[in-house]
């Protein structure tokens, strides 16, 4: 059992995000707030891109930094969302390629969503999305800021409560892949397949079965884990010979870079 390239903690942040998936600030300024904070390497691990890695890895060159290659599938295993961390991914330009088809489907699915708002009489249109996504892949928080900026709700939390949350009146499933599949697809371009804040999935009996599927590693310290449930993660990775990770998830000034213990 180590940490992932026998990094040091207090040195990494493994779980960043920037404005190529659903990150507020651009791979370089995540960088700079990366070496602010004191840290030697991290990870950039947007949401089903590897779009944000050129520029990460030409501002971690000017801070002579460590850039590890990262990225976060969106998987499914029995109707439940599963995030599997993708790291030391070497055929960067294939994965991506690969993931073209799910990012082609979000922008459908953003075009449904907004056609459903819009029967609904709330008046925005893929072009007040796409001015708040930019170059990253629509998903769902770039929906409802632009809902919030039309003056609908007060706050992006309450477009999803009453809107954009699974079951909601404007919620369109997810097309994405099986937690095999994207185990498989990080292996294929040579990285290494880690699940992403197992705190999320729930009951410690579902994080065990998923850990069957063939993880590589696990994420035990995130923002969101509390100390007991660190110390389940880690007991894990030692009945399984799992690589430990972990990161703050951050993406935006609510979350804290290199703050995750």
């Amino acid at each position: 059992m180590k940490i992932l390239n026998q990094l040091q903690i207090g040195d990494f942040d493994l779980h960043l995000h920037t404005t190529a998936s659903d990150g507020i600030y651009s791979p370089t300024e995540v960088v700079q707030k990366a070496y602010d904070a004191g840290l030697s390497t991290i990870a950039i691990t947007d949401h089903d891109t590897l779009a944000g890695l050129p520029e990460a890895q030409k501002a971690t060159d000017h801070y002579n930094m460590h850039l590890i290659p990262g990225v976060e599938l969106s998987t499914k295993w029995r109707k439940q969302a599963v995030d599997i961390l993708g790291y030391n991914i070497q055929h960067v330009d294939q994965l991506h390629e690969q993931l073209a088809v799910f990012r082609d489907y979000r922008y459908k699915r953003a075009e449904t969503i907004i056609r459903l708002l819009n029967q609904m009489n709330i008046a925005i249109s893929i072009e007040d999305v796409r001015q708040i996504s930019g170059e990253a892949s629509i998903a769902r928080p770039h929906i409802a800021q632009a809902v919030v900026s039309k003056g609908y709700f007060a706050t992006t939390q309450e477009v999803f409560d009453r809107l954009l949350a699974d079951g909601k009146p404007a919620s369109i499933e997810k097309k994405v892949l099986s937690v095999t599949e994207g185990i498989q697809m990080i292996r294929q371009a040579g990285g290494i397949a880690v699940l992403a804040h197992p705190v999320y999935i729930g009951h410690l009996n579902k994080v065990n079965e998923l850990l069957q599927l063939g993880f590589d590693g696990i994420e035990v310290w995130h923002r969101n884990h509390q100390a007991s449930d660190t110390k389940h993660f880690i007991r894990f990775a030692q009945k399984y010979q799992l690589i430990l990770t972990g990161g703050s998830d951050f993406h935006h000034d609510q979350h804290q870079i290199g703050s995750f213990m």
